[in-house]
């Protein structure tokens, strides 16, 4: 397997790092007790939330080959890597937004709170996968530029 090396090296980077946001840290944040494990979870949420992970490791595993693999149409499978990694930012936010639909929230009492951020009023709170997320969604965007 011949790996790529050209002038598209930053754009490859900053994809692969988002990649790598949505496809394995996924892994360490759900597949544990604030999430697939998480006794207070309905059995069959947690099967879906495993379900989830381990989709979205797949289609990561396939945009790092668009992203790294040397093959014809370059430029063309960095934006189609870019697609796929947005669709899997997008769609936490279309989530994000449309909880008053279906009742959702941000987080669990027993899962991942909203922390201080480093700056602003004392009271403000930030909830870790909108923080994490939109820096992700922030390098997806530079990544494709850089192409």
């Amino acid at each position: 397997m011949e790996l790529a090396y050209d002038s598209h090296l930053l754009a490859r980077i900053l994809l692969s790092v988002a990649t790598v946001g949505y496809g394995v840290v996924t892994i360490k944040a759900d597949l544990n007790a604030t999430h697939a494990t998480n006794p207070l979870w309905t059995p069959h949420a947690r099967f879906h939330v495993v379900w989830q992970v381990l989709s979205y490791t797949g289609v990561a595993l396939i945009a790092l080959g668009l992203i790294w693999i040397a093959g014809p149409l370059e430029a063309e499978r960095l934006y189609l890597a870019g697609g796929l990694g947005a669709v899997m930012y997008g769609a936490f936010f279309v989530a994000m937004l449309s909880r008053p639909i279906y009742g959702g929230v941000l987080y669990d009492e027993n899962g991942y709170l909203p922390f201080r951020p480093p700056f602003g009023p004392a009271g403000w709170r930030w909830d870790v996968n909108v923080t994490v997320f939109t820096a992700m969604s922030a390098i997806l965007l530079l990544g494709l530029a850089a192409i």
